[in-house]
């Protein structure tokens, strides 16, 4: 039950708009897109600036609530959805929306953790500059949560994952302090690396309030192909062939089965099937060049040819314009939603290194279809980068529950061959809750008690999203 004098000390503080007590007003914070986690709360917080970040948390501190942030409420493992028992606030940041500075001669961009990245990528455009974390979210997520949950994305092949983007944070501290640590500087060797600390934490260290990022130079030119292959096998020898004639230019390199295109296809608005008929995988390249003096035309054609002459291609289509390019990256980036529409989905997020992919893909597939005959594997991703989404689809006319209910077991499958290849059970979304139970079985005591020690030491009372991660 929400405690009346609580509810007007936040008000005074924020303002009443901005502390949501009624359950239409909250009910947008209480699940998540996949709908597979439904939270409850007494109140949901929508602070206007670093400063009343922390002023809310100095007073929930001083009456030992506990607090979630939650971002553009993307997230995919649970940990920005508060507890069903009503006993977590829900701190929003999405009123956090003002990009700070632009600096296109430096290549920095400051911002408010509530900007969604889709602004940050407009932003960067006005100046001529790139910001090269690109998620299918980006029009809702946030760049706080892309922080805090350290996400990846289809560009990680050449640029990295999020950590390799910030330069500086600004975060809001357990005993309601900020640490304002928003420099642009490219090197600054003065001690620990305390940003690194929040990246990745998952809302479980502090409120991440403010980010300096790392800009690039808009890419002069880009070509993008959509090419189909007879087996992964075949797809890490064209990623080779790519990148050895590519390098750093590589900036997409995306693997996906016929059975996610062909649910792209049939459910999602504006996508069609491109090629003349159907192939067991494909993959989507993109090669950007920074400067006008580079031909990746030639180039592209060059690895197009060489690829064709040594039998790694069935077919190619190479983009003969941005709307093209734009049609056949909506393929890749609809694979996640268009599997709604087929019943339910057992997902994985896992990594290998990127030369065992082809084995891990045929193992787990064997196992899955063994393990639940009928099912309907969907393995999707970055292969470039070793990150496979390794996502089920129930039988057709199964019972959705019943196939859910398998998702503990089917991790198991999944989760014991990726660990034989020495993968991650959680490549870019991170433990939240979903995989909270699962990570004492890979990491080892010593890495346990390491987090366990910095969470004690930040976040002593367990203020911020207990039970995340750890």
């Amino acid at each position: 039950m929400t405690n009346p004098n609580l509810v007007t000390a936040f008000q005074a503080l924020i303002g009443d708009a901005n502390v949501l007590v009624s359950e239409q007003d909250k009910a947008p914070f209480l699940t998540e897109w996949r709908d597979k986690f439904r939270g409850a709360t007494p109140m949901v917080l929508r602070p206007g600036s670093t400063s009343e970040v922390a002023h809310c948390i100095t007073l929930a501190a001083q009456h030992d609530l506990k607090v979630v942030p939650q971002g553009g409420n993307t997230g995919l493992v649970g940990g920005q959805i508060p507890n069903p028992d009503g006993s977590e606030i829900v701190l929003s940041l999405s009123r956090l929306t003002k990009i700070r500075d632009i600096d296109p001669e430096g290549y920095t961009m400051t911002v408010d953790a509530g900007v969604t990245l889709q602004a940050i990528h407009d932003a960067a455009e006005k100046h001529g500059c790139l910001f090269p974390l690109t998620l299918a979210s980006q029009g809702s997520c946030q760049i706080g949560g892309n922080i805090a949950t350290n996400a990846g994305g289809t560009a990680v092949v050449s640029y990295g994952n999020t950590r390799d983007q910030v330069l500086g944070l600004e975060v809001v501290l357990a005993n309601g302090e900020v640490w304002n640590g928003l420099r642009t500087l490219r090197k600054d060797n003065t001690g620990y690396d305390l940003k690194q600390i929040f990246i990745g934490s998952e809302g479980t260290l502090g409120i991440i309030t403010g980010a300096s990022l790392k800009l690039q130079p808009a890419p002069a030119s880009i070509e993008v192909a959509l090419v189909a292959l007879e087996s992964p096998a075949k797809a890490l020898s064209l990623f080779s062939l790519a990148k050895s004639h590519a390098g750093s230019m590589l900036t997409g390199f995306e693997l996906m089965p016929q059975s996610g295109m062909q649910f792209v296809c049939d459910h999602m608005e504006q996508s069609r099937f491109p090629f003349e008929q159907q192939h067991p995988w494909y993959v989507l390249i993109e090669i950007s060049a920074g400067t006008k003096d580079i031909d990746i035309a030639s180039l592209t054609e060059t690895i197009f040819t060489e690829a064709f002459e040594a039998d790694m291609l069935r077919d190619g289509l190479l983009a003969q314009s941005k709307a093209q390019a734009a049609d056949f990256w909506r393929l890749r980036h609809g694979l996640s939603e268009a599997q709604k529409f087929e019943g339910g989905s057992i997902k994985h997020d896992v990594s290998v290194p990127v030369a065992k992919v082809p084995e891990f893909l045929e193992e787990a597939l064997e196992a899955v279809l063994k393990a639940v005959p009928g099912c309907r594997p969907v393995p999707f991703g970055h292969m470039g980068d070793g990150n496979i989404h390794f996502n089920i689809t129930q039988p057709k006319g199964a019972d959705k529950a019943e196939y859910l209910a398998k998702w503990d077991d089917v991790n198991r499958v999944v989760h014991g061959i990726v660990a034989s290849y020495n993968g991650s059970i959680s490549a870019e979304h991170g433990i939240g809750i979903l995989k909270r139970d699962l990570l004492a079985e890979v990491k080892s005591t010593v890495e346990m008690n390491m987090m366990r020690s910095i969470k004690a030491a930040l976040d002593p009372k367990t203020m911020f999203s207990p039970g995340r991660i750890l």
